[in-house]
């Protein structure tokens, strides 16, 4: 046997999808017999039955582990739950509604194989996902390339395959606060990229809402990068410049122009809104700062696994 395969798939709200996903993925790794596998299943504290379609699987199916959460973590930290499981040589990350195809695995681990690339993603040509989806990924996109340099056109999704170093590298990040994103381009910018078709989902919708695509993003913000506090030393100098221009032309008019002009007092209760709005939006990004530097302190868990279930063996952690 040679290499082994780790499939590491979160799984919330998704009991009537993700059975189909782990029947692709050995339908698949069967016709390239020279590759092991296992499939790590994390229920991320989904409100549905996934936990008990996960767990009945995983008791009848020895390539199959189920790791159960206490509570719902978030996507990124159920990934690095399975991380903490892992067994194989390449770890592959996909979805559990189907729209990542699996059937398509090979194209990205014989791309990594080939290149030498240290990780390898799938991207997707037409994006099958709602107007507001694709516009909070190009969000995100941009964010990611300020943040961390990139200068490349390259787009990293949730479907990827990487080397086992390279993940292990990504688990010594203990912080309840991880973004996939950072903790890859913060070890390595040796990657590529293979287009895959994107499935539309097979039922039901996105987990990701306003609320969770904010606090989302606000993690990628403030994670890994000081970038928004420069972004603010910046608007506060371009501020205070503004104001320096206006506070001359006001006195200059006033002396030379229109001696009369009366005191515009709507224009500097708009002002002050600006910089007073610019000031607590600053003062929050560095609250920010400081609330998550206080709770990784504290030890805030990055994850809580509350049962681990196979075949080989059963196991529950109180």
């Amino acid at each position: 046997m040679g290499k082994k395969l780790s499939f590491v798939i979160p799984c919330y709200r998704s009991e009537n999808t993700v059975m189909k996903v782990v029947e692709e993925i050995e339908t698949t790794v069967v016709q390239r017999p020279e590759y092991d596998y296992e499939i790590i299943l994390v229920n991320d504290g989904s409100p549905d039955n996934v936990w008990k379609v996960i767990s009945d699987r995983a008791k009848v199916d020895d390539k199959v582990i189920g790791i159960n959460l206490s509570k719902n973590f978030g996507q990124h930290s159920a990934l690095m739950a399975g991380y903490n499981n892992v067994s194989g040589d390449i770890i592959v990350s996909l979805d559990d509604d189907g729209q990542t195809p699996a059937c398509d695995v090979f194209k990205l681990v014989d791309k990594l194989e080939e290149a030498d690339y240290d990780i390898v993603y799938a991207t997707y040509p037409e994006v099958k996902q709602s107007l507001f989806r694709r516009w909070g990924s190009k969000f995100a996109k941009q964010m990611s390339d300020y943040m961390f340099d990139i200068k490349n056109d390259i787009k990293a999704s949730s479907y990827f395959v990487a080397k086992r170093y390279l993940i292990n590298e990504i688990i010594n990040y203990k912080n309840p606060y991880p973004y996939m994103v950072g903790l890859v381009l913060r070890s390595t910018r040796n990657f590529g990229v293979v287009p895959i078709e994107q499935r539309k989902r097979i039922e039901g919708r996105s987990g990701y809402n306003i609320k969770s695509l904010i606090k989302l993003w606000l993690n990628g913000f403030t994670a890994f990068s000081v970038k928004p506090l420069e972004i603010g030393a910046y608007i506060g100098f371009i501020t205070a410049a503004l104001g320096f221009i206006f506070a001359i032309i006001t006195v200059i008019r006033k002396l030379f122009i229109a001696p009369d002009m009366e005191a515009g007092w709507s224009s500097i209760i708009s002002i002050m809104l600006v910089i007073g709005g610019i000031i607590m939006i600053m003062l929050g990004l560095i609250g920010e700062y400081i609330g998550r530097i206080y709770i990784c302190i504290n030890d805030s868990p990055q994850f809580v696994i509350k049962e681990r279930v196979e075949k080989r063996k059963e196991q529950t952690d109180d």
